[in-house]
């Protein structure tokens, strides 16, 4: 982290730590804010749903004429005058009519032909009314626009009084109520459904959710969503007319000076960030400049650049005997990196000469042997043509010897350079199985290969054989009994080749080793060691890897991961 990070960082954390509280206090403030917002919309709610509920209660006082409807039935006389001087009197009621106890109509007087003969009440309803004389209001309906009740009262003998009375009036009055541009009175059934005025643009609300909020403890309406905005309010219950009053405003309406507290909160804050670095800004460009060089100094030595130096003019006091300290330092390490890199060579020399002369010496003491024998003449025929086979193969181990450590050096030194191209792998692995094909049948192990039609592989021909052949070679070499399985298959970007074999496995600890030079997991067995690290490193070569997974007893799976081949541009 820089010296402006730091102080940039300190500069914020002692400004801006007194402002957590402060930030706290300001947010549980706009939360009572909010609250008290919308306890304006649920009082103004619960006032219009007062207002409806004195309208029902009015209702109920005006129909007190069904006492003297009643007296007239008894006495038989006509009724339909006076249902038309109640209509003449009450112009709200729009259907004034009677029905029996079965739903049937004994009168029915209407001001137009625009109200639909009520198909709701059955005889059970009827009969459940006429338990409790009193005035029943049925939830509202809409008719042409309109917004109407119907209302039905229990009278003696089985006689049932009923109208509709038209409440538009009213509702336009109560929906004309304004909370800032976007707040309005809403009239809502208990499912929901919003009943807008001519007057009135419709929330577009789905009923379910006004409903849930209905259903809910709160009479504060949070958050509710339409099919484009937002709404915040209250709600309170009209219940005599069956629905509810509800309060709605846009939410970025009702919070505006909520959001304008947050926008002058976040200008003051932006303007302390600016100041702290700016002021950040000024004081680490005098300490940070020479300690930006010194840590690029020491990150180029660590990446063993010690030609690096650090200009001492860039530093002032203390730093610039610091960098000249350095640039010291910097100096005597590259003297005695070149004395230890010398002292390594010797070194690695020495362990090579005496590794290869180690295992030089068998090969030619036995071609010694040999040439004394031969020279000697005491031999017949038929000794002589065995000797001979032995000194060639003796010759071929020697020359196998040589060929691994010239590898290894080509390696190390990255003159092996693969030359890539297509190759399709069901051919070449087939070709290395036929060769190896002898030597595990005479161990009786079954040799098998498992390759995708058309598969290939982007790689050195000649490198990849030499791989996959020495992974052949070692798992028929330490396999007494069982199977040698090749594989290959894609994933991905890349392309995977394994050779799996049933033989004396590996422990953990053998598993990180068999890959080092020289490195010989049993003794006794024969070789120098340098096939699997030549292997992994030809594999590295091309962009891949080579790794291992095994359990002793249990087999060894030798993995060969390449990239394929990259996209042309």
């Amino acid at each position: 982290m820089s010296i402006f990070s730091k102080l940039f960082k300190l500069f914020i954390t002692v400004v801006l730590m007194p402002l957590i509280p402060m930030t706290a206090l300001l947010a549980f403030y706009q939360n009572r804010q909010k609250d008290s917002i919308l306890e304006t919309h649920y009082n103004l709610a619960e006032v219009v749903a007062s207002d409806l509920n004195h309208y029902a209660e009015d209702l109920n006082w005006r129909l007190s004429f069904a006492s003297s409807f009643q007296k007239l039935l008894e006495q038989g006389a006509e009724l339909e005058s006076e249902f038309k001087k109640v209509l003449a009197e009450q112009p709200d009621i729009n259907v004034l009519g009677l029905m029996d106890q079965e739903g049937r109509n004994l009168l029915r007087l209407e001001r137009s032909d625009l109200y639909a003969m009520p198909n709701r009440l059955t005889a059970d309803v009827l009969a459940e009314m006429a338990k409790n004389p009193r005035i029943y209001i049925a939830p509202f309906e809409t008719a042409q626009g309109a917004l109407e009740f119907e209302f039905v009262m229990p009278m003696k003998g089985g006689i049932f009084l009923y109208g509709i009375t038209e409440l538009s009036d009213l509702a336009d009055r109560l929906q004309q109520m304004r909370v800032g541009r976007s707040g309005q009175v809403f009239l809502v059934s208990a499912d929901g459904v919003v009943y807008s005025g001519p007057s009135q643009w419709s929330p577009q609300i789905a009923p379910e959710k006004l409903k849930a909020a209905f259903e809910s403890k709160s009479r504060l309406v949070k958050e509710i969503k339409g099919a484009e905005d937002v709404f915040v309010g209250g709600f309170s219950a009209a219940k005599p007319l069956g629905m509810y009053v509800a309060v709605l405003q846009l939410k970025d309406e009702a919070y505006r000076s909520l959001y304008f507290s947050n926008i002058v909160l976040f200008l003051f804050l932006l303007a302390i960030a600016t100041l702290a670095y700016f002021g950040a800004l000024t004081f680490s460009r005098s300490l940070g400049e020479p300690i930006a060089a010194l840590a690029e100094g020491a990150k180029q030595v660590s990446q063993g650049n010690l030609d690096h130096r650090v200009k001492e003019e860039m530093g002032w006091g203390e730093f610039r005997e610091l960098i000249a300290s350095f640039n010291k330092m910097t100096a005597d390490l590259k003297d005695y990196q070149a004395l230890q890199l010398k002292s390594q060579v010797s070194e690695m020399k020495e362990h090579i000469f005496r590794s290869v002369a180690h295992d030089l010496r068998a090969p030619l003491l036995g071609l010694q042997g040999y040439i004394y024998i031969l020279s000697s003449g005491k031999i017949n025929t038929e000794q002589r043509e065995e000797y001979l086979n032995r000194m060639k193969e003796a010759a071929q181990d020697l020359s196998s010897l040589l060929e691994d450590v010239l590898a290894v050096s080509r390696v190390q030194a990255g003159m092996t350079l693969p030359q890539r191209q297509r190759i399709e792998l069901g051919p070449l692995l087939q070709s290395l199985i036929n060769t190896q094909e002898p030597v595990a049948a005479e161990k009786g192990l079954c040799l098998c290969c498992d390759v995708p039609e058309k598969l290939c592989a982007y790689a050195d021909p000649k490198l990849l054989r030499r791989i996959v052949n020495n992974l052949l070679s070692n798992a028929i070499k330490f396999t007494a009994q069982g199977r040698v399985e090749i594989k290959a298959w894609e994933e991905k970007n890349q392309t995977f080749l394994s050779v799996q074999d049933s033989g004396i496995g590996l422990s953990e600890k053998q598993c990180q080793e068999v890959f080092e030079k020289y490195r010989q997991v049993d003794d006794s067995a024969e070789g120098y060691g340098l096939g699997l690290f030549i292997s992994r490193q030809l594999a590295r070569a091309h962009g891949g890897d080579l790794t291992v997974a095994s359990a002793l007893g249990q087999g060894s799976t030798f993995t060969l991961c390449l990239p394929k081949e990259e996209e042309k541009a």
